[in-house]
């Protein structure tokens, strides 16, 4: 059975709890997207692939951008922030890499965002071969980056905020989420 996953909720009074949360369910989707290809090659094009299709393109459309911004705006600044000197030079580094991550991501998908949405509506029966090819180097990044964020990137931004700097990260995640 290919589509659909659901997990359980994490609120926005525990940000980065939130953001990992987040990180299981792009590991989802992207191991659905995954199944997906296979399941085109080897059973075919059928409601299940359709399904599929759409809950990965739901997925990386609108929770994946908010994800992103999420860093950008409340976990990237303060640790760009540290002084530029011996002792934060990987972390200075290893941000840079992830912004440079997303803005690929970015293109990836939207590279392979047709493929999906003419699988999902039934106009095309499968990956073409360039199309396999962003899939496995999107979901390739997507491991790297999260491994990135969860060893090193979190635990020090974790270690500079405070419960009221935690607390404005979380109203305002849940505040843009609630935007029209």
């Amino acid at each position: 059975m290919l589509p659909g996953f659901s997990s359980p909720a994490v609120g926005f009074d525990q940000p980065f709890e939130m953001l990992e949360a987040c990180h299981e369910r792009v590991q989802r989707s992207v191991d659905l997207l995954t199944r997906l290809a296979e399941h085109l090659h080897t059973v075919g094009h059928d409601a299940s692939a359709q399904q599929a299709a759409a809950d990965v393109l739901r997925y990386f459309d609108v929770a994946a951008p908010h994800h992103h911004e999420d860093e950008e705006r409340h976990v990237f600044p303060p640790l760009l922030a540290l002084p530029q000197d011996e002792a934060h030079a990987a972390v200075h580094a290893a941000v840079r890499q992830l912004q440079q991550d997303h803005l690929l991501m970015h293109r990836l998908w939207q590279s392979l965002r047709g493929a999906l949405a003419r699988i999902a509506s039934g106009q095309e029966a499968d990956f073409s071969h360039d199309d396999l090819t962003v899939l496995h180097r999107f979901t390739g990044l997507y491991a790297s980056h999260i491994e990135l964020e969860e060893s090193v990137i979190y635990p020090a931004s974790r270690a500079l905020l405070d419960a009221t700097g935690l607390a404005a990260m979380g109203e305002e995640m849940a505040r843009r989420r609630r935007a029209p």
